[in-house]
Formats: structure tokens, sequence, C-alpha cells
């Protein structure tokens, strides 16, 4: 049996090459040990079958943005716990984005698109610059939307009432558009409101928020991702 020894130094062994050109075809999720897939450069394989995948590629891992469909009860001033639910366990089975799961891709992720307090929903995580940027630093221009659920049936006039509140002097308030879902649900579509922003505006036509879901954020929606799974943002995709 041979002593052992670091997976890339045997890489470097059985395929002939650098020792960076190993590393970057470990951490790319591009090398098997006993046919699974081994991320380590320092995992320890002594007689171990080790396999290079076909497809195998030197270009650098992409950075990745994922969808999360936050469920009810999460403190959304809690970032972290959130961010918890992302795991390769909770990853969606209806994933078309194409993308490889590595779990370099857990590591670093930054979310990028604060829900409303109390709120559900749809959740964006990004190791990708431009991605945050787009979230963060130019938010005032994307559209969400949120479903909102109220304690109380409301009247077509009450809604008459929110929608004229968007017209009115006041600064304070968010860009928005209400639409009627049913008797206790809204849709309420809003161009950057700060985090209590929907639920202040809702006090002032006397309706109380007892749930309120983000199903949408610019061109992303949440589609069918069930709740605590996540998936991956199509490179084809755009906020």
């Amino acid at each position: 049996m041979r002593e052992p020894m670091r997976l890339d130094k045997r890489f470097v062994e059985l395929f002939n090459c650098s020792r960076g050109d190993a590393v970057k075809y470990i951490q790319g999720g591009w090398v098997r040990v006993d046919d699974e897939v081994e991320e380590r450069p320092q995992f320890k394989v002594q007689d171990q079958q080790i396999e290079l995948h076909e497809d195998a590629s030197l270009a650098p891992i992409k950075p990745v943005t994922m969808l999360l469909n936050l469920p009810d009860g999460f403190d959304t001033d809690d970032s972290s716990a959130m961010q918890q639910l992302i795991t390769v366990e909770s990853h969606c089975d209806e994933d078309y984005s194409g993308v490889r799961l590595l779990n370099n891709h857990f590591f670093d992720l930054k979310p990028a698109s604060p829900l409303q307090n109390g709120a559900s929903g749809l959740m964006v995580y990004s190791k990708d610059w431009k991605v945050i940027r787009v979230l963060v630093e130019n938010n005032k221009k994307k559209e969400e939307e949120y479903i909102v659920e109220f304690s109380d049936e409301y009247t077509p006039e009450t809604l008459e009432q929110l929608n004229k509140l968007a017209y009115s002097s006041d600064e304070s308030l968010p860009t928005y558009k209400a639409s009627m879902q049913n008797e206790k649900r809204m849709r309420l579509v809003t161009e950057y409101a700060r985090p209590d922003q929907i639920e202040s505006l809702c006090e002032r036509v006397n309706l109380t928020i007892v749930a309120m879901k983000r199903i949408r954020i610019g061109r992303v929606s949440l589609k069918k991702l069930p709740p605590g799974q996540w998936r991956y943002l199509s490179s084809k995709a755009m906020f």
C-alpha cells in the first residue's frame, strides 16, 4: 500500500502536469477519487482510482449567483441564518441553469437583496460583483414584486386609497402600484422600498399585514422554486 500523499501531488505524477494546473483541475471539480468528486488539493490519497473528467478545463471558476426561496418565520435582519439554508442538500432538483455544483460556490457569498421586514420569498446571494452592483448600488431602478396578505378583508375603495398615496408629495413613500388578488391578498410592485416601507404604507390605510412574500426582482422570479430550496441564476438571466 502506498504512503498517503496529497491529491495534487499524486495528480501531477499521474497526468504529467504542473502543480498549479493540478490544483485548478481539482478545485474546478474535474477530478474524481474512487468515483467521487474531490475538490480539496490537500486530500490524502493512497491507492484510490483517480480520474480526470473528459471535459476538464483550466478556465477559472466563474462567480455564481444563487436564488433562495426563504420560508416563513426567519428573521430578515439575520442574513447569516438565512444563508445557512443554502446547502448541497437544499439544492433544487429542477435547476436547469447548467451550472455544475461546486463546494467552492458556498464560500464568500454576499447577500444582494434585502427583504421587507418579516417577509419571505426570493433572496439573492452572489459572488459576482456585477450582480451585487446591479442589486445593491443600482437597486433604485429595479422593480420588486410582493404578494401581501392582510388580517382582514379590504375593499376596492381601500385599494384606491392606497394607490392614491403613490401620487402624494410624501418623499418617504416608495414608488409602487398595488392591485387586488382577492379580498385579503394584494399584489404590490415597488421600486426601492426600504425594509419597513411596505408595512408602514399599508398601515396608513388601516391594513395589518400577516404575511408578505417577494416573488420577483427585476426580470428574475421564483417560478417553481420550493420554500427552503435554492437554484443557480442562469448565465442567460438578467435582473
